[in-house]
């Protein structure tokens, strides 16, 4: 397998995008191509003392910046390395493209340049969702892509991100649960009420809707929304998260026997720390595109880097893209169906 790595894609790049690449390197024997300028990538590899021949430099003299309009980088600069990685994807160079850059770019360049699934309306962010209550952590779809969704969308993102958690993740008919202000099935907007009735006539395991407070109690193995009330969702609990764990600390600080109570609950602070890290899980694939593409953090550093490349493998090597594209083909036959 190859894995594109977009090399000067993020707040961090390119060190850090080069050291993940080496660090996961050593963890696995298929070839990864770091695309950007090749005089820093080279550099940061020396830096890293890196000498096998698993890693290997494709040029790219342009840099698509977390300040560029996406549909006019991605048309305009054709010599970045996101565009280059992306048409090294769309030509059968690579198996999955990974990416620190601009979201709004890496999205608006894998559905020009990679093209939509058939049947697809709208691509999606598929972000994992911490589970508060130490099980399993869940997919929340869509994280960013779009800001806003009809109700046919929902259903896609459903559909998709159902399709990862089985292939990927290895859940069998995992659950998906709609966002929603209540619980009650003619609860919220007209997109979602008709949402809720085209997931609740579907062939996935739909629980309902779902409030704000539960998703991360475990109650759903897939959480589906529009991209606005994803990336809100997201940033609110690592803001929360974060700020709790500073409280937390600030107080074990506060004297000599709170410092004693802190130590002896260290260990457990840092397994529930882990849950609430997104460099622990990497990236964020992109569903309904023609090929796997992965997003990870605009901060992320090398451990981020490296589980990005290490736990977006199987997206390519399980063919989930063309196992979405036979699950679409199905939704319209039974939509043919039903119209007639």
């Amino acid at each position: 397998m190859k894995v594109i790595l977009d090399g000067m894609g993020g707040d961090n790049a390119p060190q850090e995008i080069v050291k993940g690449a080496v660090e996961a390197a050593a963890e696995i024997s298929d070839e990864i191509l770091i695309v950007g300028i090749p005089e820093e990538i080279e550099h940061e590899l020396k830096r890293n003392k890196y000498r096998g021949e698993q890693i290997s430099i494709v040029p790219a003299q342009e840099v698509i910046t977390m300040e560029d309009s996406p549909v006019r980088a991605i048309k305009r600069k054709t010599d970045s390395s996101m565009v280059v990685g992306l048409n090294m994807l769309k030509d059968g160079e690579g198996d999955m493209f990974v990416s620190a850059g601009n979201t709004g770019a890496l999205v608006v360049g894998a559905r020009l340049i990679l093209g939509r699934i058939r049947g697809i309306d709208r691509p999606a962010l598929a972000s994992i969702y911490p589970d508060t209550t130490g099980g399993r952590p869940n997919m929340l779809v869509d994280a960013g892509a779009s800001s806003e969704s009809k109700a046919n969308n929902l259903l896609e993102y459903a559909l998709m991100g159902s399709t990862f958690v089985e292939k990927v993740w290895g859940r069998e008919n995992p659950r998906v649960g709609l966002v929603n202000l209540g619980t009650e099935e003619g609860k919220g907007t007209s997109i979602t009420k008709d949402a809720y009735q085209m997931l609740k006539s579907s062939h996935l395991n739909f629980v309902g809707n779902v409030e704000g407070r539960d998703i991360s109690k475990g109650v759903c193995d897939v959480i589906v929304c529009d991209g606005f009330t994803g990336n809100v969702i997201l940033k609110l609990t690592e803001g929360v998260a974060l700020s709790i764990f500073k409280l937390v600390k600030n107080s074990l600080m506060g004297n000599l026997k709170s410092k004693i109570g802190g130590l002896l609950v260290k260990s457990n602070l840092m397994t529930l720390k882990e849950r609430f890290d997104y460099e622990e899980y990497g990236g964020a694939p992109v569903l309904g595109v023609n090929a796997p593409v992965i997003k990870m953090h605009g901060s992320s550093t090398s451990k981020a880097v490296k589980s990005a490349i290490l736990r977006g493998m199987p997206y390519a090597q399980e063919n989930v893209v063309e196992i979405i594209k036979q699950e679409m083909l199905d939704v319209e036959e039974y939509i043919e169906e039903e119209e007639e």
